[in-house]
């Protein structure tokens, strides 16, 4: 997709759309990590190959896109959230904290300005997601003194977006913006009774769904980065004179 515009290019790389799936009382099962990509070339076509991002968990990258030339791109385009999250033969616990350090690398060969979306969900065994389940148990420790800020109005209880507020130089990597997960120990006490005769039965409301952390990240080129971060993310910021700061309107 084109747009003419100003004469910069702006780049906007949706890294990843990654599940990361537990099942409550077992182990951690399989999280895929798909990577897309959205660009829109304005006419100068300045830098558009040097743009590059990656997801890093716990100082290890997930996957990753670099733009090469013609519309080619190298890195890994899928990968696993929390593979190692659990040790051999252990079992997740409800309550317990467990380590999930996310940050964003900048793979390419200019400075970029980041913002990541964070989803949290139940799903069924089918996929399907439950609404009436809530997001706020899925318990993502965000951290906030070191660059990173959440946008309260652009967020709702399952999404959380968080802006990393100064540009992200070559080959750098952001501070972490989580640094650990659980899952509110709170859903074991969610339970149904039902009695049938001299039967008495429990049900847990949360038995047999997953819950999902789906991790999206964007990256904007720091060239007139005022311009191109309304024209990509639709949100207003000031940026200082040198384009090496900026912060949410």
């Amino acid at each position: 997709m084109k747009k003419r515009k100003k004469s910069f290019p702006k780049i906007t790389v949706l890294l990843l759309a990654a599940s990361a799936v537990l099942l409550v009382g077992s182990g951690v099962g399989s999280a895929r990590a798909a990577l897309t990509y959205y660009s829109e070339n304005y006419s100068a076509q300045m830098n558009m190959q040097s743009i590059g991002v990656s997801l890093v968990e716990n100082d290890a990258v997930v996957s990753s896109r670099d733009y090469v030339s013609d519309n080619e791109w190298s890195g890994s385009t899928e990968g696993t959230l929390l593979a190692n999250m659990l040790g051999e033969d252990e079992k997740f616990t409800p309550g317990k904290r467990y380590n999930e350090a996310i940050s964003v690398k900048n793979s390419g060969n200019i400075d970029t300005f980041v913002r990541v979306i964070l989803t949290r969900s139940w799903q069924d065994a089918e996929g399907k997601k439950n609404t009436s389940l809530s997001p706020d148990l899925i318990e993502l420790n965000y951290l906030t003194d070191n660059g990173w800020v959440i946008a309260e109005d652009q967020s709702t209880p399952e999404r959380t977006v968080l802006y990393y507020t100064k540009a992200l130089p070559v080959g750098e990597t952001t501070p972490a913006l989580s640094d650990t997960i659980r899952v509110n120990e709170s859903i074991a006490q969610d339970v149904t009774k039902q009695v049938d005769g001299n039967t008495i039965r429990y049900t847990y409301k949360y038995d047999g769904y997953s819950f999902h952390v789906d991790a999206e990240v964007d990256a904007v080129q720091t060239h007139n980065a005022q311009e191109a971060i309304k024209s990509a993310w639709g949100v207003d910021v000031s940026v200082n004179d040198d384009e090496t700061v900026m912060s949410l309107q």
